[in-house]
């Protein structure tokens, strides 16, 4: 698929499904564009601006609805999104995407304070991701490829929740997701 085609598809899902909320009082749409931002704003690279952009895309791709969590559903977004990028992206997207619930994990385990800033959705969340990690988890977590990148891309999606933040629309982000999949 020529980039162009998947930016089109990606903004199409965002316009399609990027209005629900997930408890978070922040459309999907919004939060993507706030985490991108927040990368770009730290200098990244392409790959990680696009992983931030696209991290929660798994649940725009999955039918079981906004509400999952609420019903005691772990939809597996990380999985179901990392899997859906793979035909078009390398790791440097996939991995910190497939790897950022386990880094909520991960932070929640070894940060003092972590689990008490998360919003209740995440919190919520969290419980049917299996809790915080063990420290063997923590270890084998830590020592896998991407996982630094996974724990920053965590922190943008804590932080890309804010109601009144103002961002460039998805179009400013289209060159990002071009560059990361010719890479």
């Amino acid at each position: 698929m020529k980039s162009r085609d998947l930016t089109a598809q990606i903004s199409a899902l965002f316009a399609a499904r990027g209005v629900l909320c997930y408890g978070e009082g922040v459309s999907q749409r919004a939060h993507a564009l706030q985490a991108a931002a927040l990368a770009e704003r730290s200098g990244c690279d392409s790959a990680m601006v696009t992983a931030a952009l696209l991290h929660d895309i798994g649940h725009l791709l999955d039918k079981r609805g906004e509400e999952a969590a609420a019903r005691g559903i772990d939809t597996k977004h990380e999985v179901i999104g990392a899997g859906w990028l793979a035909r078009h992206f390398g790791e440097p997207v996939c991995e910190p995407i497939r790897l950022h619930v386990a880094a909520k994990r991960y932070l929640c385990a070894v940060e003092p304070g972590y689990y008490e800033r998360l919003s209740s959705a995440s919190k919520l969340s969290i419980s049917l991701q299996g809790g915080p990690m063990t420290e063997a988890e923590a270890a084998a977590f830590v020592a896998q490829p991407y996982a630094a990148e996974a724990v920053q891309l965590r922190r943008w999606d804590e932080a890309a929740k804010r109601p009144e933040a103002v961002t460039p629309g998805f179009e400013h982000f289209a060159r990002h997701i071009q560059a990361a999949m010719a890479a």
